[in-house]
């Protein structure tokens, strides 16, 4: 008999348009307020690349209440931490706090939707902090380029062409004015999903929500909201990057496959789950135990609002490593699942892998805050959230097929070959 691993919510929307979920979980003196805002770098357009990622740097400035360097200080002197991230779709903030500190968080994460303040000092500042972890991250690490190279090649005509961390040239010559309406056009109410979890009265956390975010004003500026038109891929993408500084050869591919939380998005999450994660599996077995072809292998999905990646990589095991073989034994072993399908013990072993990540998910009230919020803003269901294990129970291994016939095919692959010079 399945476990419920439901999550009880409460839900309502202020009259700016901001979306607000409350769960409640006492079992801890604590409690996460979330806010996600729905924007990322596909909302985006040429010549300003990069700007989500660079104002979630920005919110760290400062606002009106709040000096530079007093918002960490507020949270670590209540012993709380926070942190921030921007992906393709979204831009969440989020901290933890002990439970008598609700209003802090309150008070905090307002003021910086009502004033982030942003000045030429402060936007020169971010943009080096972000061009010194474009060149950290990017252009001197082993396999930096690769996402540049991979995204351009798997997207000719739509915004997930360029990376999250966008064109330095582009975060170079980004104005004040140009930032400025980024945040006024963005970050507004109703382009935002507030959630809370934790340790909480609930009628203390709705006056609260209506106390700090009820007169914050609408937005009223359209949203750029690009729709998917990329044509379908029909013949293979390759690259082989040679002259970088990379200690092994490795091959690098990606399939494109449809929007988070679809069924065949699922379907090939337990495919590579199936094919890569642990020892016992398929590429795992074949291409480092039996054939030692490899060092390292790995697949997964990058799962997206829009359509997403499924991954898949092989690393030589030598510097002389043929890196064609690791290619090959890598089609293989994908092939034996489009011809083949897969066994009742490898669903099921993926299957109970998936439950206890999910069981897992729902300790942590940071987790279960950021899931609830955005289950609301990509798929506007947030009780999604508490049926989407459900819908992974139930895929059968046709659907695993199926998935694999129809998406993991070579004319659908993007390659990036990386040599050792």
């Amino acid at each position: 008999m399945q476990q419920d691993y439901s999550v009880r919510f409460t839900e309502f929307d202020l009259s700016n348009g901001m979306h607000v979920i409350l769960h409640q979980d006492h079992k801890a003196p604590i409690h996460c307020l979330n806010i996600a805002y729905h924007v990322g770098s596909k909302n985006e357009v040429p010549g300003r690349s990069g700007f989500s990622h660079l104002f979630e740097h920005l919110m760290f400035e400062g606002s009106k209440h709040v000096p530079k360097g007093m918002f960490d200080k507020y949270i670590t002197r209540a012993g709380g931490t926070n942190n921030a991230y921007t992906t393709e779709d979204k831009t969440n903030y989020y901290m933890t706090l002990p439970s008598h500190e609700l209003e802090l968080s309150f008070w905090l994460e307002s003021d910086r939707i009502l004033e982030c303040v942003v000045n030429e000092e402060s936007l020169a500042t971010q943009k080096d902090v972000v061009i010194e972890e474009k060149r950290e991250r990017y252009d001197n690490a082993p396999y930096g380029s690769l996402s540049e190279r991979m995204m351009r090649m798997a997207y000719k005509e739509y915004s997930y062409k360029w990376t999250v961390i966008g064109d330095m040239a582009d975060i170079r010559s980004a104005t004040l004015n140009d930032v400025r309406d980024f945040f006024a056009n963005y970050y507004v109410p109703n382009n935002a999903v507030l959630s809370i979890a934790g340790d909480f009265d609930m009628q203390q956390a709705r006056d609260l929500v209506e106390k700090y975010y009820g007169d914050v004003p609408k937005g009223t500026a359209p949203f750029n909201r690009p729709p998917f038109t990329e044509p379908e891929q029909t013949e293979e993408r390759r690259e082989v990057v040679r002259g970088e500084s990379v200690p092994l050869p490795a091959a690098f591919w990606s399939y494109r496959i449809p929007p988070d939380g679809s069924r065949d998005a699922l379907a090939l999450d337990l495919l590579t789950d199936v094919l890569a994660s642990g020892q016992s599996s398929r590429l795992y077995r074949k291409l480092v135990y039996e054939k030692k072809a490899a060092s390292e292998v790995s697949a997964y999905v990058d799962v997206r609002e829009m359509p997403g990646l499924a991954w898949f990589y092989g690393v030589g095991n030598t510097p002389e490593a043929d890196i064609s073989t690791v290619e090959a034994l890598m089609e293989e072993v994908i092939a034996t699942v489009r011809d083949g399908g897969i066994t009742d013990e490898e669903l099921t072993k993926v299957k109970n892998r998936t439950e206890k990540r999910a069981a897992a998910g729902r300790v942590s009230v940071f987790s279960k805050a950021e899931m609830l919020a955005h289950a609301h803003l990509f798929w506007h269901d947030t009780n999604r959230y508490n049926t989407i294990l459900e819908d992974y129970l139930s895929i059968t291994k046709e659907d695993i097929v199926r998935v694999a016939r129809t998406y993991l095919v070579p004319e659908k692959r993007n390659a990036v070959i990386f040599e050792v010079s």
